[in-house]
């Protein structure tokens, strides 16, 4: 493994930081963030064109996965990549657009069930190749084996952090 001033992409120098990290854990929390943005913000090149944010796309994915049953509110919420999206307004917007539809159940008229639209999953299946083109370039540089421990990593980080 390289040292930190011959990595190809050295953080301190990406941030124009010019004093060095107060600690090795610092410098692994700001790499978090900035790759964490720097991977958003390539998803979101292919999902913007196509009106959507990142958030939306998130909750059209997780209902396409759900399948024809639909998912409450509440669970979609539970499912969602960034957990600071207003659930509610997003749906809204999706409804709006005619991509997701939202019915009281039957037998809890409090429970609010959202489904993907055909319209929807005709969007989902328009950006897949896209979208799967960005999976494979953002890790690109890493063998299978190296992935699976970036994986490993990431939710041991996740576990300690919740």
């Amino acid at each position: 493994m390289s040292d930190r001033t011959s990595a190809p992409h050295n953080l301190q120098q990406e941030l124009q930081q010019t004093r060095p990290f107060r600690s090795d854990a610092q410098e692994a929390a700001l790499a978090l963030l900035r790759t964490a943005s720097v991977v958003s913000r390539r998803f979101a090149r292919v999902v913007e064109p196509q009106g959507l944010s990142l958030a939306q796309y998130n909750v059209l994915r997780i209902l396409r996965g759900a399948g024809p049953d639909g998912l409450p509110t509440l669970a979609i919420r539970d499912r969602m990549i960034d957990e600071g999206s207003t659930v509610t307004r997003l749906l809204d917007k999706l409804e709006a657009a005619g991509l997701v539809t939202r019915d009281r159940s039957r037998p809890d008229r409090r429970q609010v069930l959202c489904r993907i639209t055909p319209e929807g999953l005709t969007l989902l299946t328009t950006l897949d190749p896209e979208v799967d083109a960005v999976d494979a370039a953002v890790s690109v540089t890493l063998t299978g084996d190296e992935r699976r421990t970036l994986v490993d990593l990431l939710a041991k980080i996740r576990a300690d952090a919740e």
